[in-house]
């Protein structure tokens, strides 16, 4: 039976309600949103809110959205981690709206990123999401339906 790592990932937001995606740091062509391990003890809400200070460097933000169930992607063949063998990840998505202040940093101590972009959910090239395109899909049409305003 396959086991997978219980996940977290939030989907953000900015002031202009543009979608926020991710250069990756270790695979430059892959795009996608700041995700991360829930700890032991930790809910989900919890490890989100972790993941977003450790990853883009802010907590300034509220979670406005949450998908009603997880979602689950495999890793592809040959990838490999030096700490732990999941087949791939059990994540629970939220959706994230940045305060208007909020500043974002992808330089932390242990960067996940190199860079970032904001686009409308029209504009979103979905191949830039490699072997998590259809977690993505699923998650980014499940809020698109929630919030209105998401263009």
């Amino acid at each position: 039976m396959k086991t997978y790592r219980k996940n977290t990932a939030a989907i953000i937001l900015n002031a202009k309600n543009e979608i926020l995606l991710f250069q990756r740091a270790d695979f430059p062509q892959m795009w996608g949103f700041p995700q991360g391990g829930v700890e032991r003890g930790e809910s989900a809400e919890q490890a989100v809110v972790r993941e977003l200070q450790e990853e883009i460097g802010t907590g300034d933000f509220e979670i406005i959205g949450k998908y009603p169930e997880l979602l689950r992607y495999d890793f592809p063949d040959g990838m490999t981690f030096p700490n732990w063998s999941y087949a791939g990840q059990e994540q629970q998505y939220f959706l994230i709206r940045l305060c208007p202040e909020a500043s974002i940093n992808v330089k932390t101590n242990h960067p996940e990123f190199i860079s970032y972009k904001a686009i409308h959910f029209a504009d979103i090239d979905f191949s830039l999401f490699s072997f998590k395109v259809d977690v993505y899909r699923k998650a980014l049409t499940y809020f698109k339906k929630e919030f209105k305003e998401i263009k």
